[in-house]
């Protein structure tokens, strides 16, 4: 770009920034923003760079073309440069969000194996988590891959306030037994288990084929948000396997006699759900590759 280029031939000429913009004339600060691509020199500034670093307008451009308007081609430099900067400044920004949710999750972990209290930890995880959800929710158009549709976009929301819904439930049930403003008998225990697991593989089973490409909600698996076709596959299995999964995991917990079977099958049901598309999708992943080296 036009900055690269005077930076170019201003060092291959020996010139610092200081005796560069001493003879243009403009302040060396002036200078280093052009070098950098924040802004671009007026008409009669980049005939007076052409001159000094004794090249032509035209190679400082990067336009073969002789005779151009020089206005209308600085307009289109400059248009250049400030779409540059935009995805620029997008991409810091999507990084800032990332590493505030990132941030948010550790920080929820740490508070989970360090803090004692069962009451406050549950209050102090559950804002955390809500905290990274609401970013989440502002910035989804900013952090997902390529360009989402508005039906794609409302999917999502969709997505992430039921996480949301469901993380409030869970932390106020947290502290209100904790507390123990509310005892379940174990058959109580048995069938709320029941009835959120299941709600969760029939909720994530009717989205999961919906879900767009990207890398914040669904089966975030290191082949999946590698590839579209991978992560499409992957959440295909998901839909497909809901129903299956909820009534063999029904069945299997009405069949237990105590809470803690029930709680070892709600998590054998739940790594089984995720499990069975990993490894299919991982298979595809893998097959694709192989062939794309051939």
């Amino acid at each position: 770009m036009l900055g690269d280029n005077i930076q170019k031939y201003r060092k291959a000429r020996g010139l610092t920034q200081e005796q560069l913009s001493a003879q243009i004339p403009v302040v060396r600060q002036t200078l280093s923003k052009w070098e950098k691509n924040l802004s671009v020199p007026d008409a009669q500034a980049l005939v007076r760079l052409s001159q000094v670093l004794e090249v032509s307008v035209e190679i400082l451009l990067d336009t073969p073309q002789q005779g151009e308007n020089l206005a209308a081609e600085l307009a289109r430099v400059n248009e250049a440069l400030a779409e540059r900067n935009r995805e620029l400044e997008k991409m810091a920004l999507e990084g800032r969000q990332r590493g505030m949710i990132l941030f948010l999750s550790f920080l929820a972990l740490g508070i989970a194996l360090a803090v004692k209290n069962p009451v406050v930890s549950a209050v102090s995880v559950g804002v955390c988590v809500l905290l990274a959800l609401g970013i989440l929710y502002r910035n989804l158009s900013l952090l997902s891959q390529g360009t989402m549709t508005p039906t794609q976009n409302r999917l999502l929301k969709v997505v992430t306030v039921f996480d949301g819904v469901l993380f409030v439930g869970l932390v106020v049930l947290s502290v209100l037994v904790g507390t123990e403003r509310v005892v379940f008998s174990q058959t109580q225990e048995k069938w709320l288990l029941v009835g959120l697991f299941s709600c969760l593989f029939l909720f994530f089973g009717a989205i999961s084929p919906r879900l767009p490409f990207q890398r914040h909600t669904g089966l975030r698996l290191p082949w999946t948000v590698l590839d579209e076709p991978t992560w499409n596959l992957a959440h295909k299995i998901l839909g497909m396997l809901a129903l299956p999964i909820t009534v063999l995991y029904v069945a299997v917990a009405l069949s237990c006699e105590d809470v803690d079977a029930v709680a070892k099958a709600s998590v054998g049901a739940l790594l089984l759900y995720i499990a069975i598309p990993g490894l299919l999708s991982l298979i595809f992943y893998l097959k694709q590759y192989g062939r794309l080296k051939k």
